[in-house]
């Protein structure tokens, strides 16, 4: 039996061709490519709350359609698309108001803090110190990096044009998915099935499962938050709140939290002496600042059980990676590969069993 021809040239040509008709397409679609990701994700993640509304109304699909996509417009698009613009348009105030630190003085400081063992005599020198100084030293260290962060996220955002039109198109990407996800799913299913045969079906359900309980946990916990925390910001008078809610849910999606905003809110109220307004958003800067140990477990845990030092490495370095975009594509990547990678570890054999006859 002769062997089979191998034509090494034909298939050095044949590989050379696919990779790159998958690069040309890649360069095609990379305009849409944030878009597409950003939808992928909302469907996954909003996915049984379509087919729940679909029951709702006659298992009627373009009625669920129809009011996801209404409602992604009004929830995530117009409240996240308005934090943007604000910053943006901001920009130069935040820096200014920045600069004008170094006019603040301190009050005369409480009578209890002497009276603070082991901290009291040195808190109070420190006091009286800054009190005499003001925070001159402290905005010229302060200054520059205000600005530098305004900027940055100026270039990031590339314009509020920009992100308006990327939102815009991610609310449509997300309805033609609603309407054709189980076609999707299906194809998506079958590719995983034929490059890994049942391992690689399975594959696909833990990518989604993963990517549901990231998007749960991370990023509808720091809606919540920001949420909360704003309306405090608000209704205690503190200036650009609609600017801090725009931080506070960028620090929440990077697991650092709101209460780094609510803590300076609160130094501006003592600056200001309204005591009666510290003390109620003192109170709710505790009760938003533990939201996310209680709401944040419960949310990922209905998706994947996953590791909170994973989700923050993956935040962390998808900003650095990816841009703004990396906040929510970041720990998806990672938490996808930790769900394939300890699956494949779970279904190795146990070498400490006996073998069969033995």
């Amino acid at each position: 039996m002769q062997p089979p021809n191998r034509d090494l040239a034909r298939t050095v040509l044949a590989v050379l061709f696919l990779g790159g008709l998958i690069l040309a397409s890649f360069w095609i679609l990379r305009p849409f490519l944030a878009a597409i990701i950003w939808s992928t994700m909302i469907v996954v993640a909003t996915w049984p709350i379509m087919t729940a509304l679909q029951r709702r109304l006659w298992n009627r699909r373009w009625a669920a359609v129809t009011v996801m996509t209404v409602a992604l417009l009004l929830v995530f698009v117009a409240p996240f698309s308005a934090a943007i613009g604000t910053i943006v348009a901001n920009a130069d105030d935040i820096a200014n108001w920045v600069k004008g630190l170094s006019g603040l003085k301190l009050p005369p400081p409480p009578a209890f803090i002497e009276q603070i063992p082991l901290v009291g005599e040195r808190a109070m020198a420190l006091w009286h110190q800054y009190g005499e100084t003001g925070f001159e030293e402290i905005a010229r260290i302060i200054a520059p990096y205000g600005g530098q962060i305004t900027r940055w996220f100026v270039a990031e955002v590339g314009g509020f044009g920009l992100v308006s039109v990327q939102f815009l198109l991610t609310v449509i990407i997300s309805a033609i998915m609603y309407a054709t996800g189980e076609g999707a799913a299906r194809w998506v299913l079958r590719f995983g099935r034929r490059l890994a045969g049942e391992r690689g079906e399975k594959v696909v359900r833990l990518a989604g499962q993963a990517i549901r309980g990231v998007a749960l946990g991370v990023v509808l916990t720091a809606l919540i938050q920001a949420v909360l925390g704003g309306l405090g910001l608000a209704l205690a008078g503190v200036p650009f709140a609609a600017v801090l809610t725009a931080v506070m849910f960028m620090l929440a999606v990077a697991q650092i939290g709101a209460v780094p905003v609510l803590v300076c809110a609160l130094v501006w109220l003592w600056f200001q002496d309204s005591i009666g307004w510290f003390v109620a958003l003192l109170v709710w800067t505790l009760i938003v600042g533990s939201l996310d140990n209680i709401v944040r477990p419960i949310l990922i845990r209905k998706g994947a059980d996953l590791p909170l030092l994973l989700i923050f490495a993956g935040v962390i370095g998808g900003l650095f990676a990816f841009g703004l975009l990396g906040l929510f594509v970041g720990p998806v990547i990672l938490a996808v590969a930790y769900t394939l990678l300890d699956a494949w570890v779970e279904e190795a054999p146990d070498e400490r069993r006996p073998a069969a006859g033995a």
